[in-house]
């Protein structure tokens, strides 16, 4: 049994935690990001298997206060307008179903940038000046973080509890806040955290950490959910267990561990052999679930037809 960080933790949050705690190693909850309203990629997987992910990620990019939409590309303008309306469609869901809600959040950069500005080629927001007192991006960030709070209480009032994953993939550069180092998203972390529970008592979430480096890790005190993204180059059979182990190594043990995204599906014979404790997985949106590109179908229906899967029911 794991206790939230957050001491006043709702009780929906706690009984997910319970739950994801109690889970781990014995059995995995499916899972599917979304990227549109329509939701798509969970249409389809109905389609191969009868059966619906437990878990359903949902994407907040849409709602950055500072989208450059005069020198954006179309790729960036369509994603934009794709995933507006997400937390609407979140909470619909969460609302007529068992599933559990999971939310990230690509932010477009607080201050500048251009097209897709969560990316820190994008932009030249410097995102350790966020850590020093009385600068314009210190104001830009608390100011995107009250908005984002906003959507976030939205989901408070439904008492529903959502996996909350910011500033993820700390371990790499190409995001803004990741292209100071691990320890800077660190800090902004842990920022967001105090901000979240103590000012904006936001208190139905689950707070996910999304890094394997040992210098990232904002501690024991700050992460419900120790997470790692995972896209191998190429296709084979795994149950994910090295990269399991290399999570542990640079986080901790005492945490529910989980595949927060994958290109490619574990392989539920070997997990079902091993064991490895992965709460749950999830598969990105578009071409990673939907087609034969990443997941063939065999696979798709492989994994909901095991008994080692958790799936959900629908409206």
């Amino acid at each position: 049994m794991q206790e939230p960080v957050n001491k006043n933790a709702s009780e929906k949050a706690k009984e997910l935690l319970n739950y994801l705690s109690g889970i781990a190693g014995k059995k995995i909850i499916t899972g599917q990001h979304t990227q549109t309203k329509p939701m798509e990629e969970i249409s389809y997987i109905h389609d191969i298997t009868g059966k619906w992910p437990k878990l359903r990620g949902f994407e907040l990019l849409s709602y950055s206060p500072n989208i450059n939409f005069q020198d954006a590309g179309q790729e960036c303008i369509t994603e934009v307008y794709e995933n507006q309306g997400t937390v609407d469609t979140a909470i619909e869901w969460a609302k007529n179903s068992d599933g559990i809600a999971a939310l990230c959040f690509h932010w477009f950069s607080p201050l500048g940038g251009r097209d897709k500005s969560f990316y820190a080629k994008n932009t030249d927001f410097d995102a350790a000046r966020v850590l020093m007192e009385g600068t314009k991006e210190r104001e830009a960030f608390f100011h995107d973080m009250d908005v984002i709070a906003e959507q976030l209480e939205r989901f408070q009032k439904e008492d529903i509890p959502v996996l909350w994953r910011p500033f993820h993939e700390a371990d790499g550069t190409w995001f803004w806040w990741g292209a100071k180092g691990p320890e800077v998203a660190r800090e902004l972390y842990k920022l967001m955290f105090d901000y979240y529970t103590k000012e904006k008592h936001l208190d139905h979430l689950l707070w996910v950490w999304n890094c394997r480096l040992k210098e990232g890790y904002p501690g024991d005190d700050y992460v419900d959910i120790v997470s790692v993204d995972v896209y191998l180059q190429e296709y084979a059979p795994t149950d994910y267990k090295k990269e399991y182990a290399d999570l542990v190594r640079g986080t901790t043990d005492g945490k529910v561990a989980a595949l927060a995204e994958v290109g490619y599906l574990p392989d539920v014979k070997l997990l079902e052999e091993s064991h490895v404790p992965w709460a749950f997985y999830m598969t990105w949106s578009k071409e990673f679930c939907i087609g034969e590109q990443y997941n063939k179908s065999e696979q798709v229906k492989e994994m909901y037809e095991s008994s080692y899967a958790v799936t959900g029911f629908d409206f």
